[in-house]
């Protein structure tokens, strides 16, 4: 459904808006919890909204720095040994994915099952909170090692939570509670009873009480005052020259080294499995029920992450956080992606001053209770519920990841998966037979993920008018992956005009 942005600008000016108060916090937030200077947040968020909004085949996702990639640059910046290398690291990878897109790759999504991925995202959850604890508390996170290291360092981890408990910083840790109790009630009980403040984002309510929460100390309470180390610390871009001098520029000294390369491949697969997955879950809450062209976005991103590594900006994904309140804020078109960008610019030209009032405890809540939704204790039940086959891939991924690294975390997930899939029988997916324009489905008697793209392609090639039967009368056992395709297609087949009919899928365990 081909849109022009122009036709939605009443419905994407203000949904920029509320994207950009969300993106603000989290672009610093995630700069913080990355070890990167601030202003490498926002470059990549402004990059993602401008660049990457304009050249992406979404309407509505939105793209930026993401949490799921601060454990990667953390290590990365570690083993490199300098920003300027991990910024060539970032461009290298960018190219990468633009490789991919050029050669078809962006079906590579498809073939990650859920239990791994969820395992990733509540690895990185964990990783979130505790490496959050010295921003916190007010503790200087040179002192211990945990911030570039996962939790399988014990040392590591008793130095840190010594740190934490006996020599914080009374003001960052009553700003930094004040700032995740402002964060649950703000989307727990304020935005139940007042609807109309849904355009302001907990993340700036949280980070604009902490101002003035520190502003009162400074007068009142000075022993509470909350020192410049702990606070913001973002140049003044008042000219060109201050710009230039504020920007880090990528250093390819070690591009023959295998520790870069290793780098460059782990940024590129992880960055472009999120965007992927972050596209994926973005196309089911888009109220036009679009396709997002996976090739393209790698493109796409592929470019914002050249454009980003050179100007000394973090590695971008698409993001689901921020998709998701530019479609809730009423979003339309990809306009709104862009605005947001655009506003980001201006406050980093104009607010500066203001920026640096931010303490940093804020932005480590703003990140704690983003690692808490990736990692609530309600995506472990629910794990639970789905048996072994789905709860072991994602616990061994969870401590593969804490006890290694993200790449091969996910790689031993992987083949715990594969081995719950070779054991349950693999069979071929389906046969198809048509007669006229109307095609038959029949799915065979197990349906793994790993036919999630095969079925996909066979309905996204269907005609508008055509008529499609799915007859499950055959399957014994099919991966909610699969069956999430066919509940997808149901809704974008009305827009098309395709009639749809499901048959064999009553018994309540077909599906797992």
């Amino acid at each position: 459904m081909k849109s022009n942005p122009l036709r939605y600008f009443k419905h994407d000016v203000p949904a920029g808006i509320v994207v950009f108060f969300v993106a603000l916090p989290l672009c610093l937030g995630i700069a913080l919890a990355s070890g990167v200077p601030l202003l490498s947040g926002i470059i990549t968020g402004i990059i993602g909204g401008v660049v990457v909004g304009a050249l992406s085949g979404s309407q509505i996702s939105v793209s930026g720095p993401a949490a799921g990639l601060t454990v990667i640059v953390l290590n990365a910046i570690e083993s490199l040994g300098s920003l300027e290398v991990f910024f060539a690291a970032v461009v290298m990878a960018g190219a990468l994915q633009i490789a991919l897109g050029l050669a078809k790759g962006g079906i590579i999504g498809y073939y990650f099952p859920s239990a791994v991925i969820k395992g990733m995202l509540a690895a990185i959850g964990l990783l979130l909170i505790i490496k959050q604890l010295p921003y916190f508390a007010g503790v200087d996170p040179g002192v211990f090692g945990l911030v570039t290291t996962g939790l399988s360092d014990i040392d590591a981890l008793k130095s840190t939570l010594t740190e934490v408990l006996y020599d914080f910083d009374k003001g960052s840790l009553l700003v930094g509670l004040l700032s995740i109790a402002t964060l649950f009630l703000w989307d727990s009980v304020v935005l139940a009873k007042v609807r109309f403040l849904t355009i302001l984002p907990g993340a700036l309510v949280a980070v604009c009480l902490a101002i003035v929460a520190n502003v009162f100390f400074a007068h009142y309470i000075p022993d509470l005052a909350i020192g410049n180390e702990h606070l913001v610390n973002l140049p003044a871009i008042s000219s060109r020259a201050a710009l230039e001098n504020s920007l880090i520029m990528p250093d390819f000294s070690m591009v023959l080294s295998s520790s870069f390369w290793s780098v460059v491949v782990a940024l590129a697969v992880v960055a472009s499995l999120e965007t992927l997955l972050s596209i994926e879950a973005a196309d089911k809450i888009d109220p036009f029920k679009r396709v997002t062209p996976s090739n393209r976005e790698l493109l796409a991103q592929g470019t914002g992450n050249v454009l980003a590594g050179v100007l000394g900006g973090l590695p971008m994904t698409a993001v689901i956080v921020r998709s998701s309140a530019n479609v809730s804020a009423g979003g339309r078109s990809k306009l709104s992606a862009i605005f947001h960008g655009l506003l980001l610019i201006a406050a980093v030209v104009v607010l500066s001053p203001l920026l640096n009032q931010i303490p940093l405890a804020a932005l480590a809540a703003v990140l704690i209770l983003v690692g808490f939704k990736l990692t609530k204790p309600a995506l472990y039940k629910s794990m639970r519920k789905m048996g072994s086959t789905q709860l072991l891939p994602f616990l061994v991924t969870i401590i593969a990841i804490l006890a290694l690294d993200m790449l091969r975390g996910i790689g031993i997930g992987l083949m715990v998966s594969v081995f719950f899939i070779l054991k349950s029988n693999y069979t071929l997916p389906f046969r198809t037979h048509s007669e006229g324009n109307h095609l038959t489905i029949e799915l065979s008697e197990q349906v793994s993920f790993l036919n999630k793209a095969a079925l996909q392609q066979t309905l996204m090639k269907l005609e508008p008018g055509a008529k499609v039967t799915v007859d499950a009368r055959l399957s014994r056992s099919i991966d909610y992956d699969a069956f999430e395709v066919i509940q997808n297609f149901k809704v974008s087949a009305l827009e098309k005009g395709i009639v749809l009919n499901l048959i064999g899928f009553e018994r309540d365990d077909l599906i797992h």
